[in-house]
């Protein structure tokens, strides 16, 4: 037995059985009080809907300041279970209908002040000694805070709880959005409100080149983040109005990306799937290697390359009359090619854009025409030319 138990056991003497039966009854006859109470001076709890859990919130507080007196009457150790329980199941209770824990522990202190100034109106109906009841009074505040503490507890891990599966459900969503195949409509819109996000009208799949160890970014809840992909991908709702992909951008400094064309959510996936072609051939250099890649400015590159070894093996054999040549000498070749292709067989815009004399270009075009033959000048032939050229380059 505790000293404050023991001051609870000697104090008892001045309250007769009977006297503990009217304070039980006027403890439990405060419940309507403090509801009307709590809903007059805590907006949270005006609506006429939260007076039931309210009301429920009210009872469990009252049980508890029950327990308090059983103790003083019969100072045993508890026998229900951890009391707590109950607040954090309040606690979580109170997060999930949308309220913010200032409003429940507004409600807690003022339960307590209420209970407190009717424990004082009854001890002086019943002209009680001051010290009578005032271990009561005591104990009251003292479990507020506990009553507080417990019900906070509960609400974190109701949060943490709901953060976690709503983790998850975006992972869900993210993981249809660009799987294969794509998903029906009605798919996409049942996971996207499980996972409390808007599926917008057009989107957009980014993909984030592997970079130095760290936290992925903290980014907007519009943005779906698959940093556990590989590579790590992103899905950016309305990528036309910019404001999402700036955020993208900042968010990933440290790493290369590319972005995908906006598509429909059906199509998420082949934005995806452009996004990464894109990343690989800036990687290889086929395409400028830049911070952000978007893959609306090299659609033709990206056309191109959708089969890498097909376009492998249209250049080893387009190319073939410069395979023997010296490595510098071929290439001095290839490139004035290119440029004379480019440049609609424009030998000054090609001298020009080489830096070198026009005599110098017509020199190796000549020589060009020897190894190519006539079909050089064939425009199909000059079509296949240009993209291995291109390729190769």
């Amino acid at each position: 037995m505790t000293m404050r138990d023991a001051s609870m056991r000697t104090e008892s003497t001045v309250m007769t059985p009977e006297t503990v039966g009217l304070l039980r009854a006027d403890i439990l006859g405060s419940a309507e009080t403090m509801v009307r109470e709590i809903q007059k001076r805590i907006p949270e709890y005006a609506p006429e809907g939260a007076g039931r859990q309210l009301r429920a919130g009210v009872d469990l507080a009252l049980h508890r300041y029950l327990q308090l007196l059983d103790r003083h009457v019969d100072p045993a150790p508890e026998r229900d279970t951890d009391w707590r329980d109950v607040y954090r199941s309040a606690g979580a209770n109170e997060m999930r209908a949308g309220r913010s824990l200032d409003a429940l522990h507004a409600a807690i202190r003022l339960c307590a002040r209420l209970a407190n100034r009717r424990l004082r109106a009854f001890a002086e109906r019943h002209a009680l000694a001051p010290h009578a009841v005032a271990w009561l009074s005591e104990a009251i505040f003292d479990n507020t805070d506990e009553i507080a503490e417990a019900s906070a507890d509960g609400y974190a891990q109701a949060r943490q709880a709901e953060a976690g599966e709503r983790d998850r459900r975006r992972r869900h969503l993210l993981g249809l959005l660009v799987g294969d195949p794509a998903p029906s409509e009605q798919a996409l819109t049942a996971a996207a409100a499980a996972a409390d996000w808007r599926l917008p009208r057009r989107l957009a799949a980014v993909v984030a080149a592997p970079g130095p160890a760290a936290p992925p970014p903290i980014l907007p809840p519009e943005i779906l983040g698959g940093f556990d992909h590989e590579p790590p991908c992103l899905i950016v709702p309305d990528p036309e109005s910019g404001a999402e992909i700036r955020a993208l951008v900042n968010g990933l400094a440290h790493r290369h990306v590319a972005v995908g064309l906006p598509v429909a959510p059906t199509d998420a996936g082949r934005s995806l799937r452009w996004a990464r072609l894109a990343l690989d051939l800036a990687a290889k250099g086929r395409i400028p290697r830049q911070h952000v890649v978007w893959c609306s400015e090299h659609l033709a590159t990206l056309t191109v390359f959708q089969d890498e070894a097909l376009v492998d093996a249209l250049a080893e054999r387009s190319l073939a009359p410069l395979a023997p040549l010296r490595a510098d000498k071929r290439r001095l070749l290839a490139e004035t090619l290119l440029a004379w292709l480019t440049f609609n067989r424009n030998a000054i815009e090609v001298a020009a854009h080489l830096h070198v004399h026009p005599q110098t270009v017509r020199h190796r075009l000549r020589q060009l025409t020897d190894l190519f033959g006539p079909q050089i000048r064939d425009p199909h032939r000059g079509f296949e030319l240009e993209i291995a050229l291109r390729a190769r380059l």
